[in-house]
């Protein structure tokens, strides 16, 4: 869960920086305020106010974003950046097309070419720190198990 917690972090940052300093970022945070605001209205539930709901997608696209990355080192440990990478260009790939299909506003994510490659992008970096810091985490761990195997073994000689 490290590894995706830290992807969902690099997502966010990188996304949070873009926005500030390119007049064509992608604004998943606008997206992620309309779904919301959308999937309440459903429910026929109250909106929160603007700050409010934008602290909502926030913990949201945080939480959902680490349990999606989470996956590129959930099964076997082969090719986790090539995992990662795969991940993070169909979520990016996701975020491009599916707005339009899920009755929301594509100019969030697509609104010039620039725009789609940019949120394809972000994803992909996502995806890439989720398993560079799980690749990284794993090697620790093996060390650890290796150094305490290696201190069994010498203090069984004594």
């Amino acid at each position: 869960m490290e590894g995706g917690l830290a992807g969902a972090a690099a997502l966010t940052l990188l996304h949070e920086t873009v926005k500030r300093l390119t007049p064509n970022a992608p604004r998943m945070d606008l997206l992620g305020m309309n779904a919301i605001t959308k999937g309440l209205r459903y429910i026929n539930a109250k909106t929160p106010d603007e700050r409010e709901l934008y602290r909502w997608t926030l913990a949201g696209d945080l939480l959902s974003n680490a349990l999606y990355y989470s996956v590129a080192g959930a099964t076997t440990k082969a090719h986790p950046l090539v995992r990662g990478g795969l991940l993070g260009l169909a979520a990016g790939a996701g975020a491009v097309l599916l707005p339009k299909p899920m009755g929301l506003p594509t100019s969030y994510s697509s609104r010039k070419p620039k725009t789609s490659l940019m949120t394809i992008g972000l994803y992909l970096a996502g995806g890439l720190v989720a398993a560079a810091v799980m690749t990284a985490l794993e090697k620790r761990q093996r060390k650890q198990k290796d150094e305490w195997q290696q201190r069994l073994i010498t203090s069984g000689q004594a």
